[in-house]
């Protein structure tokens, strides 16, 4: 393979300034969820003028193959949806779309995916085995992957590997992260608590009862779940993110409600977590003269990197890119990534990878990090993304195939 990783990476650098022509596109036109109009015409197009033929795949994906059908399938995912946030980044190609931003990156999967489909049909002849291409919707509210799993995404497919950007870390730009095997980042569940009281008057508050009080005793107390009934390595995030109440500053209003997620490597501290919140809210409610009840949805498992696959790309990323690849990362114990993933439904179905690629540091001028209105990706690593995500394919089917 010498001299061939170098002919590699040449040509994935002659796609960068198509990169990011359609990278600035998608983030000028942001959508959310499955409200994809924009967005999925644009990648169809895209992949129709490379030779294409786009599938749609659940209420919003597409999937396109690369390949012949063979001995293994592989599958890449990119995520194409963005954030309810208002972009306040100072670039010249913001959001035109009010209330909604790429602030999370996948415009930069998107685009990344879309120089991979080029990169693989250029060498298609070469394919041993097929390569699926994912485009997925509904990845922030944790649906997507889920949905075309269900419409049919995994049929015939033997692995996967997904690529996420990040920004506002002290990592430098364009360096790559491969999680060892094991748990690699963190399960995710919703819950609302609904806190009822009585209304009245903000001048007589022994006529009423004040669910804002009741509610704020819920907050403060979940906090003791993992501060005072874990021990201190057990890993176990609860964030209430959202708390609302009343409309007016001198009326005590009937209800008060948080909605809030729960985080963990361990799918029974989910149960436990949720048990524990649940008698917490019920109980504190109670003490207040209140009611509370609890609600759980949008329940996420843990990503799971497979052993086999994290070793295969630290090879093949290795030989592509040998300055770029940071030593190893551990995806066990405290070093559990905080954040959810939706890819994790297809983690616990066949082998799969997740690798992370730094599109900026706190050091390259990126001071915001992912989810933030003020944070900003470099596109100058676009080809890489790209490279990385079609260099695999080529060469994990070389080797299933020896």
């Amino acid at each position: 393979m010498e001299g061939y990783e170098v002919q590699f990476l040449q040509e994935a650098q002659a796609l960068q300034g198509e990169l990011e022509t359609w990278r600035r596109e998608l983030h000028r036109h942001p959508e959310l969820g499955f409200d994809l109009t924009f967005t999925k015409a644009f990648v169809k197009a895209r992949l129709e003028e490379m030779g294409y033929e786009p599938v749609e795949c659940g209420k919003a994906g597409l999937t396109v193959t690369a390949g012949k059908p063979a001995k293994r399938t592989l599958l890449i995912r990119g995520d194409m949806d963005a954030l309810p946030i208002q972009e306040e980044a100072d670039v010249p190609y913001r959001s035109e779309n009010p209330g909604k931003m790429h602030a999370c990156g996948h415009d930069m999967h998107t685009a990344m995916m879309l120089g991979a489909a080029k990169l693989l049909k250029q060498h298609e002849g070469e394919l041993a085995g097929q390569v699926k291409l994912m485009y997925q919707p509904a990845e922030e509210i944790m649906a997507g992957s889920q949905d075309m799993i269900e419409a049919g995404v995994l049929e015939g497919v033997d692995a996967a590997l997904m690529l996420h950007v990040m920004t506002g870390t002290p990592i430098p730009r364009g360096c790559i992260m491969i999680p060892e095997g094991g748990t690699g980042s963190a399960s995710s569940d919703f819950f609302t608590i609904t806190v009822k009281g009585k209304g009245g008057h903000g001048a007589m508050p022994q006529l009423s009862i004040d669910p804002i009080t009741a509610a704020a005793h819920i907050h403060l107390a979940l906090q003791a779940i993992h501060a005072r009934e874990l021990t201190p390595g057990d890993f176990l995030v609860i964030t209430p993110g959202i708390f609302q109440a009343g409309k007016a500053a001198n009326v005590i209003p009937d209800t008060a409600m948080m909605q809030g997620t729960i985080r963990t490597g361990d799918v029974a501290m989910v149960d436990f977590a949720k048990k524990r919140i649940t008698e917490i809210a019920e109980a504190t409610a109670k003490a207040f003269r209140a009611e509370a009840t609890v609600e759980f949805s949008g329940s996420c498992p843990p990503m799971i990197a497979d052993y086999d696959m994290s070793a295969a790309a630290r090879t093949y990323l290795t030989e592509l890119l040998p300055r770029n690849v940071l030593p190893p990362l551990t995806g066990n114990g405290n070093k559990i990534g905080g954040g959810s993933e939706d890819f994790a439904f297809v983690s616990v179905r066949v082998p799969t990878i997740g690798l992370f690629l730094s599109t900026g540091g706190t050091g390259d001028g990126c001071q915001y990090p992912q989810h933030h209105p003020k944070a900003v990706f470099d596109d100058s690593v676009l080809h890489l993304g790209a490279a990385a995500y079609s260099y695999f394919a080529i060469r994990w089917l070389a080797d299933q195939n020896k």
